[in-house]
């Protein structure tokens, strides 16, 4: 077992995008009809999202994409670079988007995980974080077909 490494936890800076952004891909997380760049334009554009970034010895090695509809928070773009698994970077992160909830008058987190990916739904489970029985909708306001 690794023993937690420090993990500086700061809002995202200009110079941050390029090397977050190959962190999702890294990751897996992004996807051909979602641009990582727009999405993180977007988090930065008001006061209700941001991306929160976590630093081990100065490298971006953790993210997390916080924000609220008015009603609820959501994350999304939680991100841990696979050579630092397994020090909490995850935990950490969650704690901070948390956090920042909660300064903003949040009570309740939601986050959306695809149904095939078990790892990190075990990784929610050891949060605390409960499933809800729920049925998505989705509509592309630009007149896109329907995405998986």
């Amino acid at each position: 077992m690794n023993v937690p490494a420090s993990l500086t936890i700061a809002t995202i800076a200009d110079d941050d995008v390029p090397p977050i952004i190959e962190l999702w891909i890294r990751c897996g997380l992004t996807r051909p009809w979602n641009d990582p760049g727009s999405d993180i334009a977007l988090a930065r554009r008001g006061d209700n999202a941001t991306v929160l970034v976590g630093r081990e010895g100065g490298k971006i090695v953790a993210t997390v994409m916080v924000g609220y509809d008015g009603h609820r928070g959501w994350v999304y773009y939680v991100a841990v670079d696979p050579d630092h698994r397994g020090r909490d970077h995850g935990r950490t992160v969650m704690a901070a988007a948390e956090d920042w909830l909660r300064q903003r008058g949040i009570l309740k987190l939601m986050l959306l995980v695809r149904a095939d990916n078990l790892q990190v739904q075990a990784f929610y489970e050891t949060l605390d974080y409960a499933k809800q029985d729920r049925v998505l909708y989705a509509k592309w306001l630009d007149g896109r077909e329907a995405t998986p």
